[in-house]
């Protein structure tokens, strides 16, 4: 991820935390706020030392980038995304990681594809 794809700053994570909506499954919260006039989307990752050694934990937000970064044309690119991975995460392969967020994505509906069926009902 590029370094404008990226969320650091305190202030920008607590406004999403504040402004933007929340879903959650077992393995993650995701957050998103909508923000007009941005190009692309932002990226903040939360991942508590509960969660792991930082082995894991650097484990975790690598797979994380990685299914965005798969999944960055189908997502809406004018909103700022936050994720936070719970503890089961660190036992969990790839493909048991990319669903369970692909499944919180969809809950929040931030895939363009289903938003757009979804308008079309």
């Amino acid at each position: 991820m590029r370094k404008e794809q990226r969320i650091k700053k305190n202030e920008e994570f607590s406004a999403v935390f504040n402004h933007g909506r929340s879903v959650a499954n077992r393995q993650f919260v995701l957050y998103v706020l909508k923000k007009e006039g941005q190009e692309q989307f932002r990226l903040g990752l939360s991942v508590s030392k509960k969660v792991g050694n930082a082995v894991v934990r650097n484990r975790i937000k690598r797979l994380i980038r990685t299914v965005f970064q798969e999944k960055q044309d189908v997502l809406h690119s004018h909103c700022d995304y936050v994720v936070i991975a719970r503890k089961p995460t660190a036992d969990m392969d790839y493909y048991e990681f990319q669903s369970s967020l692909a499944h919180v994505m969809k809950k929040a509906g931030v895939n363009k594809r289903s938003s757009q069926s979804a308008s079309k009902k």
